[in-house]
């Protein structure tokens, strides 16, 4: 009798590790994934704090696959977010894309960014192709870029 208590005294230390680790997976597993909203503006925050700034140029504005009066061409589908309307329902909400274009050492890179919810800070009659703009860019990985963040702008 007295070897089983032994026993089983030595397996509640292991017992408990066994309930902390199942404990920790499962809130783990529960927890709050960001959403892409959040990743794009973490990504702005660090862009803002560490990029250098290169000369660009606006290539266009577009929503919705449709090019705006900023300039361009009619443009491939987009992929469209959904945002709850006052019924609850989801509905597309309108996505916007900026692409511009910008050279480091030789290499010109033509990307674009989602100014979805930059809108009120950017005034888009504004804005045209062919404009000049400041691009702030990540020095260790030139092809990750930002042309608007939350508290810059780098459009003339």
């Amino acid at each position: 009798m007295k070897n089983f208590l032994s026993d089983w005294q030595n397996l509640l230390p292991l017992a408990g590790l066994v309930v902390l680790v199942a404990v920790s997976i499962f809130f783990w597993l529960r927890r709050k994934r960001p959403d892409a909203g959040q990743i794009e503006r973490e990504r702005r925050a660090y862009l803002n704090r560490v990029g250098r700034i290169v000369e660009g140029q606006v290539l266009e504005i577009v929503e919705h696959g449709r090019a705006m009066p900023s300039g361009g061409t009619e443009d491939a589908k987009r992929p469209v977010t959904l945002a709850k309307t006052h019924g609850g329902a989801d509905a597309p909400a309108p996505q916007r894309l900026l692409y511009y274009t910008y050279a480091i050492s030789g290499v010109t890179y033509e990307t674009a960014q989602d100014i979805t919810g930059l809108e009120e800070r950017l005034h888009l009659t504004r804005v045209a192709a062919g404009q000049t703009a400041s691009v702030k860019y990540d020095p260790s990985n030139p092809s990750n870029s930002i042309l608007l963040a939350d508290d810059w702008s780098g459009l003339h």
